[in-house]
């Protein structure tokens, strides 16, 4: 078998590792669950999860990689990881940021977390070429707009960056 990628996120889910595994390949176009393993006899006086039980699913999103294992309750979320969604309008926006914070916690600066705990920033791919213009002033505007927002709004961003 080839490996499609060097690095491959896995997410600690308690149980839920199938169901958020179908629910991100639901969101996402151009994603499909690869693979499904469970747990055998092997190893139940470490893990202790009855043989046949759901190990993890592989699955790809939008042509990424990830692992949801159900490793068990020791491990939680925090948002000290998260995963970018790199969005060019702001249907695309609207879009992810509805559907995975459907259930979930709306932050902001585009940061969300899914219902099951995961966070996500969803983020247009304008905001790093304003970002990095050489006219401070306009940097300034842009990060002044951004750290008001929960879900970005791009016309917005757009007229802070022009002084409008």
């Amino acid at each position: 078998m080839a490996i499609l990628q060097k690095i491959t996120p896995c997410l600690w889910f308690d149980t839920e590792a199938e169901e958020a595994a179908q629910f991100y390949v639901s969101v996402f176009e151009d994603s499909r669950i690869l693979r499904v393993l469970h747990y055998t006899e092997a190893g139940y006086e470490i893990h202790g999860k009855p043989a046949s039980t759901l190990l993890t699913v592989e699955f790809e999103i939008s042509g990424e990689r990830l692992t949801a294992l159900n490793g068990g309750p020791q491990f939680k979320f925090s948002e000290a990881i998260s995963l970018e969604v790199n969005c060019e309008t702001q249907q695309e926006i609207d879009y992810y940021w509805d559907k995975l914070s459907n259930g979930g916690e709306k932050g902001y600066c585009g940061w969300l977390k899914d219902r099951y705990g995961l966070s996500w920033q969803v983020t247009p791919i304008i905001l790093a070429e304003m970002l990095s213009d050489p006219d401070q002033d306009k940097c300034t505007r842009v990060t002044n707009a951004f750290l008001q927002m929960k879900k970005f709004k791009i016309r917005d961003l757009e007229k802070a960056f022009s002084g409008k």
